[in-house]
């Protein structure tokens, strides 16, 4: 945790999920003398057989509990019409599309470091802070976002979208630490949320059956025709939302060879399939451009997934886009999707996948 400041008396707001990782960041924090706030964000989302929830589950009383076992003021701000206008309407109309957004991704964005670090301003604390596994530096005269200690828990693929003149006012106290070591941390402070399960999957699709939740929101799915690279039908689809590229299973068709899903066709509500190494292809265009620098390397590594490799490319602009040329062809490359460039350790930037260049 770095600060260029004394941190004594500074007053600092913790999104506190009701998860051990922002427990231990308020504790962290609190234990380096700063005067903590938590705050639960209410997202309006829905548990199964329950009524509408903030967060899911216990997740504001797990909060407010760990704010007790501290001895810091809890709040609860409401943001469920922000988490329904900004992220779940775009999450259903980009599937609409053919497209596969990153929710997270849109979260981070416009709740966290949007909505609430401004209204963290407004309120007069001088930073936000998160249980995020980043880290922020001031080095050179700039602040830069970081990979955290633990690479495995690296986070920074979701937080591209922070603006540059943002990383000064937002703290990220595991950025140090493993995940071993949060949980080894919070059971030593006796806190209640020490072993508890880390979330999974889109908060929000709270069955994790995508199906379910499109149906839910009277999502309209037009089935069409699932058609080869020669534009031969081999079978129906049951609406182009409920697939994915590089899907294989579920496609109810026959071959000689495994097929692979390899794009959509909104136009003609086709699902266009093909062998495996169709899947692969070398250079995209990346738009929604979020940048944290005015200079690029000559080369630099991307992430076109969370779980991915970054991956050795070369950037070259397009107007106000990006074309990305990678050394190694990737797979199942996905419109709507984030891509993040890194430098090292250093997050360059970021945006959202609009084009895959294949050579036909």
């Amino acid at each position: 945790m770095d600060d260029s400041k004394s941190p004594l008396k500074k007053k600092v707001l913790v999104a506190m999920s009701g998860g051990v990782d922002s427990s231990l960041a308020a504790l962290l924090l609190k234990e380096a003398d700063y005067a903590v706030t938590g705050v639960t964000m209410c997202l309006g989302i829905r548990q199964e057989g329950d009524h509408a929830s903030c967060c899911g589950g216990d997740a504001i009383e797990d909060a407010r509990r760990v704010c007790g076992q501290l001895g810091i003021p809890h709040f609860v701000f409401d943001f469920s019409h922000l988490m329904e206008e900004r992220v779940i309407r775009k999450f259903t109309s980009e599937y609409l599309k053919g497209r596969t957004p990153n929710p997270c991704v849109d979260c981070n964005r416009y709740l966290k470091f949007g909505s609430l670090l401004e209204k963290s301003r407004g309120l007069g604390f001088d930073y936000l802070a998160t249980g995020h596994y980043a880290r922020i530096e001031y080095t050179g005269d700039d602040w830069h976002l970081l990979r955290p200690e633990d690479k495995n828990k690296d986070q920074t693929y979701f937080l591209y979208s922070m603006k540059k003149d943002d990383l000064s006012r937002v703290l990220f106290p595991l950025g140090n630490l493993s995940k071993a070591d949060v949980r080894a941390q919070a059971i030593k402070a006796g806190l209640h949320v020490a072993q508890k399960a880390e979330s999974q999957d889109i908060c929000f699709v709270t069955s994790g059956n995508y199906r379910q939740f499109f149906e839910e929101r009277n999502l309209v799915a037009a089935a069409g025709n699932i058609v080869d690279k020669e534009g031969r039908i081999l079978g129906r689809h049951q609406g182009i939302i409920y697939y994915t590229i590089g899907q294989r299973s579920g496609l109810g068709i026959s071959a000689k060879k495994p097929l692979y899903v390899l794009r959509f066709d909104v136009r003609s509500n086709s699902v266009l399939v093909g062998n495996k190494e169709d899947l692969f292809a070398s250079e995209l265009i990346v738009g929604d451009l979020n940048l944290l620098t005015d200079h690029f390397p000559e080369e630099v590594e991307a992430k076109i997934r969370y779980r991915k490799k970054p991956a050795r490319c070369t950037l070259t602009r397009e107007g106000g886009m990006l074309k990305v040329s990678f050394k190694e062809a990737q797979e199942s490359i996905t419109p709507g999707q984030a891509v993040v460039f890194y430098a090292s350790d250093e997050v360059l930037g970021g945006g959202v996948i609009e084009d895959v260049i294949r050579e036909e």
